[in-house]
């Protein structure tokens, strides 16, 4: 497999009315592209912040992250692009699903779903709205949703909206999702059901999926699991 992203060194401390807090200390790994890779670990190990930085959510205070984009074999740090470069970087190459869908609740899930790229439109002359209403159908139908896209997420069971949220996490075609307990507010049936949709969609796609999960039954059917404590990865099997 080729390397997708490199994080070289990473570190992320904040200050605080008692001093500095260091949340990552120094994290050396390499992402695959077509990998399905599961970070565990234990409240306040630093995943979930690990996650934001490898999103371009957040900044590191030092060391580096590298992406290997659709555009280029080289690599890109993300960091170094100015505010727009860098949304438009994020709503291309990078999809996120989070625990609480964050859908928008006055908005039907088919919109909900095109919102990243109406976004794109802003940022993109090579924007198509016919490209993106195409690609919306075919993730409502995929994803077993079509016959509730006109509804708005209050009309929607928690494991439909997980699945706009998905939709709406693909509907850039990203090289990479990130997932921040996608399953913890799912009842178990739900979330081995997204789970799996997650695996079919790797498959299918070879989209390379990072999933934070306190889930251990779920993470072992990853294809690799990093084990973080204390801000640095300790275990990667």
């Amino acid at each position: 497999m080729k390397e997708l992203i490199s994080v070289e060194n990473l570190c992320k401390s904040f200050i605080s009315p008692i001093g500095e807090l260091k949340v990552l200390k120094g994290i050396d790994v390499t992402f695959y592209e077509g990998e399905v890779v599961s970070i565990v670990g234990v409240s306040g190990a630093g995943k979930s912040t690990f996650l934001h930085i490898l999103g371009t959510l957040d900044r590191p205070t030092s060391g580096s992250i590298k992406y290997r984009t659709r555009d280029s074999a080289d690599w890109l740090d993300p960091f170094r692009l100015n505010d727009n470069e860098l949304a438009l970087f994020r709503n291309k190459e990078i999809g996120f699903i989070f625990q609480f869908h964050y859908l928008m609740p006055d908005f039907t899930a088919y919109e909900n779903i095109i919102m990243p790229a109406l976004i794109t439109k802003e940022l993109n002359k090579d924007f198509s709205l016919k490209d993106v209403k195409n690609r919306a159908e075919e993730l409502l139908n995929s994803l077993d949703i079509y016959d509730r896209k006109d509804h708005k997420p209050g009309e929607l069971s928690g494991g439909e909206q997980q699945r706009v949220a998905v939709a709406r996490a693909l509907i850039q075609n990203p090289r990479v999702v990130l997932a921040d307990e996608p399953t913890g507010n799912l009842d178990a049936a739900s979330a081995e059901d997204l789970f799996n949709l997650l695996m079919k969609l790797n498959a299918s796609s070879g989209i390379t999926f990072i999933i934070v999960t306190h889930n251990n039954s779920l993470s072992e059917r990853c294809h690799r699991i990093m084990r973080m404590t204390d801000g640095r990865i300790i275990q990667i099997t």
